[in-house]
C-alpha cells in the first residue's frame, strides 16, 4: 500500500510569520506546520500550500496537502496537529484524498477579502486585520471600479516584482465590496492571483474611491498596464485567504 495523500484546511493569524514558504533564517508557516507534521508522524513532511500567502497575509481557508506513510487516524491530523502547533495556526479538518490532488495545482478558483477601517481613531483591536483609511470612501466609485475587474484581463501592472511567470493574464470571476459596520471590505475570486496583485489593486481602488484617481484609470491599467501608474501597494494585515475551490 502506497503512501497516504491527506489535506488539512487551515487558519492562521500570519502577523508573525514571513510568509507561507518555508525560508531558512526565518519562522514561517509552512516551516511550523511541517515541523509539527514531522513530531506527530516520525517523517519529514513536505506540506503543499494552495498558495504562498506574503508576511503578515491570514487565511480564513487555506488548503495543504501531503503524502506519508502513517497510519494515524484523520483524528490524530486535527486534533494532534493543534496540540503542536502555536495557538495562531489551526487545523480545521483533515481528509483522505486521491494520490493525484494537489492542493495548489487542482484548484480551481481562489476567494480573498481585504478589510478596510473606516474611522479616524485607530482600533487596537483591529490592527491586525485591517487597513485603517480615514478619509472618505465613496463606495459608488469603488463598486463600479470593481465591476471593470471583471474577466480575463491582463494584471501585469498590479504583480510584485519577483515573479517569473509565463503570462499575467488571470481570469476574475467575481469582485465587488459590503460594509459591515465600520469596515469595507472588498472580495475578489479568480482562477488565479499574480504575486501582490489583490493588496496592488486594493491599493488602486482606494485612490478612486478616494477620489485621487477617476475609475477610467483602472480600465487604462488593464489595457495599458504600467506598473509605475499603480496606486500604492495595500498593507498586508489587511488580506485574508478565505477560500480555495477545487
Amino acid at each position: 500500500m502506497g503512501p497516504r495523500n491527506l489535506r488539512l484546511d487551515l487558519e492562521y493569524d500570519g502577523t508573525r510569520y514571513h510568509g507561507w514558504q518555508r525560508q531558512k533564517n526565518a519562522l514561517t508557516l509552512q516551516g511550523t506546520i511541517e515541523s509539527a507534521l514531522a513530531r506527530l508522524t516520525g517523517e519529514q513532511v513536505h506540506l503543499i500550500g494552495s498558495g504562498r500567502t506574503d508576511a503578515g497575509v491570514h487565511a480564513k481557508g487555506q488548503v495543504a496537502n501531503f503524502h506519508t506513510l502513517s497510519s494515524l487516524p484523520l483524528r490524530a491530523f486535527v486534533q494532534g496537529l493543534n496540540s503542536l502547533l502555536p495557538p495562531d495556526i489551526a487545523v480545521l479538518s483533515a481528509a483522505e484524498v486521491p494520490p493525484e490532488f494537489h492542493a495548489r495545482k487542482s484548484a480551481r478558483a481562489k476567494t480573498y477579502e481585504y478589510q478596510i477601517l473606516q474611522r479616524p481613531v485607530r482600533s487596537p483591536l483591529n490592527l491586525r486585520y485591517v487597513w485603517q483609511v480615514a478619509g472618505p470612501l465613496a463606495v459608488p466609485a469603488l463598486e463600479e471600479a470593481a465591476r471593470l475587474l471583471v474577466g480575463e484581463h491582463d494584471f501585469a501592472a498590479f504583480q510584485a516584482s519577483g515573479s517569473g511567470l509565463r503570462t499575467t493574464r488571470r481570469r476574475v470571476l467575481a469582485a465587488g465590496w459590503r460594509r459591515e459596520g465600520e469596515l469595507l471590505i472588498f472580495r475578489i475570486t479568480a482562477t488565479g492571483f499574480l504575486r501582490g496583485m489583490v493588496r496592488s489593486l486594493v491599493g488602486t481602488l482606494v485612490q478612486i474611491g478616494g477620489g485621487k484617481r477617476p475609475v477610467a484609470h483602472l480600465a487604462e491599467l488593464l489595457t495599458r498596464p504600467e506598473r509605475r501608474l499603480v496606486g500604492p501597494t495595500a498593507p498586508p494585515q489587511g488580506l485574508f485567504l478565505v477560500e480555495v475551490s477545487y
